[in-house]
């Protein structure tokens, strides 16, 4: 790739890094870039295409206060034949698409420092294109529009929402799509005003907890939590839900050591839990841990009772790593056994094993 190839698209990549960083400088240029499209693309479709276009999607908006030359929808003169359905839909859903997203990345902007499910994004994008073609079925039938009140009704959404503004932002959505099956111009002003005011309010930080009530609920959150902290109970269940459910396996046993040691350094009098459930300890002196623990665990499943990861240590002054188990003995178990068969099955990673 020469220099001067490179120089040329090197503002294309910073104008793409600037729309991917900067969601509202991209919702601006979008809808500049759309109401141009639009602008520009009117005059040149036919009258008759126009007349049913306005009809289906527009009927109280006179193009002349916006499209200079070109006739008012009451000089056209209507299509010899109907519109197809078929492309009604296309059209109504294809707006509704358009204006769609915009509103999802200005909730992506809005819900960034408290994060957003990949569901609600899609549900405000996919939403308005289901309602404006449903829209577009039922609109000249009263006999379907009732049967589709009754189909909704019968259905049950389960998907919570995790804040009362995701409901509006969906309301809105149905809006937008409901608004391109009847009259497409109003879907454009609530896709941009939404969006504008919804940025206001997003920068202006408007209605912000004052810091001395923000201060008074941070206590009483504390409060609340020390309290399901004295109930040993409550604290062990709440952290397996909130924190344990959401650690990998190799998290896990990191933090079982952890937690182990700072019981023994808590209450060293005490018997520890791996005094009265193993027998042994087995050391393994390893140059490469990830390949090994798959190779060990099951010679381990299959010699002892009950296993259990111990520690994961680096050795001073080298590469090699020790992996601890703790074990118990089936009856009749020979720990040379043990350790042979282990140093059999790990024998291009294992430097030396035995058991304490």
């Amino acid at each position: 790739m020469s220099p001067s190839s490179a120089s040329h698209r090197s503002p294309i990549r910073r104008l793409a890094g600037a729309l991917t960083d900067n969601i509202v400088l991209r919702v601006v240029l979008y809808y500049a870039a759309l109401f141009t499209a639009v602008t520009l693309l009117w005059p040149h479709v036919p009258p008759a295409t126009r007349a049913v276009l306005l009809k289906s999607y527009a009927p109280n908006f006179d193009v002349t206060a916006v499209f200079t030359g070109t006739p008012s929808k009451h000089d056209l003169q209507p299509a010899p034949i109907a519109e197809p359905v078929a492309l009604s839909v296309a059209g109504a859903t294809t707006a509704a698409f358009l204006l769609s997203l915009p509103v999802a990345w200005i909730y992506m902007l809005t819900r960034e420092k408290k994060g957003y499910r990949q569901s609600v994004v899609h549900t405000l994008v996919l939403l308005p294109v289901v309602v404006a073609g449903v829209v577009v079925l039922v609109k000249t039938s009263v006999t379907l529009a009732f049967s589709l009140a009754g189909i909704v009704a019968a259905v049950r959404f389960r998907n919570s929402l995790d804040d009362t503004k995701d409901a509006v932002f969906l309301f809105l959505a149905s809006g937008v799509g409901l608004s391109c099956g009847v009259e497409v111009e109003v879907g454009v002003v609530l896709s941009v005003l939404f969006n504008v005011m919804t940025l206001a309010l997003f920068y202006a930080d408007f209605a912000r907890t004052p810091p001395g009530i923000e201060g008074e609920r941070a206590q009483r959150q504390m409060e609340r939590a020390l309290a399901i902290a004295n109930r040993t109970s409550q604290f062990v269940a709440r952290i397996d839900d909130e924190v344990l459910k959401a650690l990998a396996p190799a998290q896990l046993d990191a933090l079982a050591t952890r937690v182990r040691k700072r019981r023994e350094d808590t209450a060293p009098s005490l018997p520890t839990t791996t005094d009265v459930e193993y027998d042994a300890r087995l050391r393994i002196i390893t140059t490469d841990v990830d390949a090994v623990r798959p190779l060990v665990e099951p010679v381990l499943e299959a010699k002892v009772k009950r296993w259990r990861l111990e520690t994961i240590d680096p050795k001073t002054g080298g590469d090699d790593q020790e992996l601890a188990y703790n074990v118990r003995w089936r009856k009749g178990s020979i720990p040379s056994e043990v350790v042979a068969a282990v140093e059999s099955e790990c024998a291009p990673y294992i430097v030396h094993a035995e058991v304490s």
